[in-house]
């Protein structure tokens, strides 16, 4: 859907906004702000306050785009008299310390139950009468606002920035009338509503597709292709009967080799030509490079004399998280950083690819998440990964498996990266959308919500207008 433009622009005087509707302002933040509060840093335990208590904001509480209050933590008892700016409706919560990416994210106060309390790291903004807390919340969803805080930040450490004060209210904003502001508001609470809802669609059908996806490979490696080979009871009772000629092993009789690492990483080098395996760089079975990091030739072979990994060779997390997995591709040369573990396949009795999706299915799988359960950080020592266990099929069946699973897993993939793909242009989408209208490039005075909605029935929405 289309937006028209206003009737009549002028020069904004800055130049990351160009034209703004002509009887628009633009000044700093602080010509709109009433206040900014900050808490105070007191000691909490990492579970949510309960009713009559008293609880103390995460950063994580602005991490999704919105504010929730649930996101605290309880303080401790001995600290109960030091906590300090109660939360209030209608007022924006700003992280003024955090990562580059999370630096000023902020959310609008909706819902504020007694006894929740701002950390020193947080700040509550109040804006002035004449101003729509909602409005600057929305404001501070687009590029314009996050471009100013990058360049306040600038110069600070490149993982944990400060955004100060003045610089926060330096930061230069488009003004519309206030009434102007609440139709802005309004308009972005139906429109970005609608989107989410697409968004939410598409993420539950990825959902299903993922969920679909494992039970394939599931399938395949606990029983087979053959649906008339002679079954035998697993002994596992929600595994069920398995094909009767398949043995269980463990990981330790399909490999020639389990090779871990120092307790430590190789030293990293901007211009180095071997790539570093973190536990970062595997997921779902896939080598990721994004990200990756590089030694040189020095480390390279410091870090390879137990043994070089060679193409079919498989990758394996132990930590951070546990249990990830993929093979050792051709044409790249590395060696293990921490937490990683090579596995040097016995050829003769498994494919390394069958490997690798047995570790995401069957037997492999729920071993490795029974270790997982009621642990917050999860570590496999040798001994657990000696002994995952797993089917062993013939090499000729194994061979039949990983090529119906790769058929029928890339349809699965191009299914979820359509998907993936929707969602991503879906939140662009509603990003520009946002950016759009705060910044006056398009004209909703005259937007009015459809017959039937929620804000043509005048019920309440997350976000009420304010």
């Amino acid at each position: 859907m289309s937006y028209p433009a206003y009737p009549e622009y002028k020069d904004s005087g800055a130049e990351w906004l160009g034209e703004v509707p002509v009887h628009w302002e633009v000044k700093p933040l602080k010509r709109a702000i009433a206040s900014v509060e900050s808490g105070t840093s007191v000691n909490a335990a990492d579970v949510p306050a309960v009713q009559g208590g008293k609880g103390v904001l995460k950063t994580s509480c602005v991490y999704r785009g919105w504010f929730d209050w649930r996101e605290n933590k309880t303080v401790n008892q001995e600290d109960l008299g030091r906590v300090s700016c109660p939360v209030r409706k209608n007022t924006l919560i700003v992280s003024r310390m955090n990562t580059p990416e999370l630096v000023g994210s902020a959310g609008l106060v909706v819902e504020a139950p007694d006894g929740i309390f701002l950390p020193d790291r947080l700040w509550q903004v109040s804006m002035q009468e004449r101003c729509s807390p909602k409005y600057y919340y929305y404001f501070t969803r687009s590029p314009a606002y996050r471009d100013q805080v990058k360049i306040a930040c600038a110069g600070t450490s490149s993982s944990m920035q400060n955004l100060g004060q003045d610089e926060f209210r330096a930061i230069w904003h488009p003004s519309p009338p206030l009434h102007e502001q609440q139709i802005i508001a309004t308009f972005l609470d139906h429109e970005t509503a609608r989107i989410d809802a697409l968004v939410e669609e598409q993420q539950r059908l990825i959902a299903l597709l993922k969920e679909k996806r494992q039970a394939v490979i599931s399938h395949a490696v606990t029983k087979g292709l053959d649906p008339d080979m002679p079954m035998r009871d697993s002994g596992v009772e929600w595994l069920g009967e398995v094909p009767e000629h398949w043995p269980q092993v463990r990981l330790k009789h399909v490999v020639s080799q389990i090779i871990d690492t120092e307790h430590k990483t190789v030293h990293f080098r901007e211009d180095g030509e071997y790539l570093v395996v973190r536990t970062s760089n595997v997921r779902n079975g896939e080598l990721i490079l994004e990200g990756a990091k590089y030694t040189d030739a020095c480390g390279y072979n410091e870090w390879t004399n137990r043994g070089r990994p060679q193409p079919g060779d498989v990758l394996f997390t132990r930590e951070a998280p546990a249990g990830e997995a993929c093979l050792v591709p051709h044409g790249v040369d590395l060696c293990l950083g921490q937490r990683m573990v090579l596995f040097i396949v016995k050829k003769a009795r498994m494919d390394s690819q069958f490997l690798i999706y047995s570790i995401y299915a069957g037997l492999s799988s729920e071993f490795i998440e029974s270790l997982s359960q009621g642990s917050t950080v999860v570590h496999f020592n040798m001994s657990d990964i000696c002994n995952i266990p797993l089917f062993e099929p013939s090499l000729e069946e194994q061979e039949s498996i990983c090529c119906h699973l790769r058929m029928h897993l890339d349809c699965f993939d191009r299914l979820i990266e359509e998907a993936s793909g929707s969602v991503e242009l879906m939140k662009e989408r509603r990003s520009a959308l946002v950016s759009a209208a705060v910044t006056g490039k398009i004209d909703v005075r005259g937007w009015q919500p459809p017959a039937g909605s929620a804000l043509a029935t005048g019920e309440a929405t997350q976000m009420e207008a304010v």
